[in-house]
């Protein structure tokens, strides 16, 4: 019985050893598709949400000053068309 149990206990090793071998198999292939893909973005030149949310209110202040401007020059004619 001695003998079984040995060869049991090395076959729940060998299991051990090779469920941590998998595990870490798992964690190296995630960092290296983590850092390819990191790699990739950085290369497609995107923005970040913060840039787009400030060029979205950069334009949207321009469209309400030119709306602005476009109410003042209309009134300026109709001015000028009356003198």
């Amino acid at each position: 019985m001695q003998t079984r149990n040995k060869i049991m206990d090395d076959i729940s090793q060998l299991m051990t050893n090779a469920m941590g071998v998998a595990q870490g198999a798992k964690d190296e292939a995630e960092n290296a598709m983590k850092s390819m893909m990191d790699r990739w973005l950085a290369d497609r030149d995107l923005v970040t949400r913060e840039e787009f949310d400030a060029v979205r209110a950069m334009a949207q202040k321009a469209r309400e000053e030119n709306a602005a401007l476009e109410a003042r020059i209309v009134a300026l004619e109709a001015a000028a068309d009356k003198s």
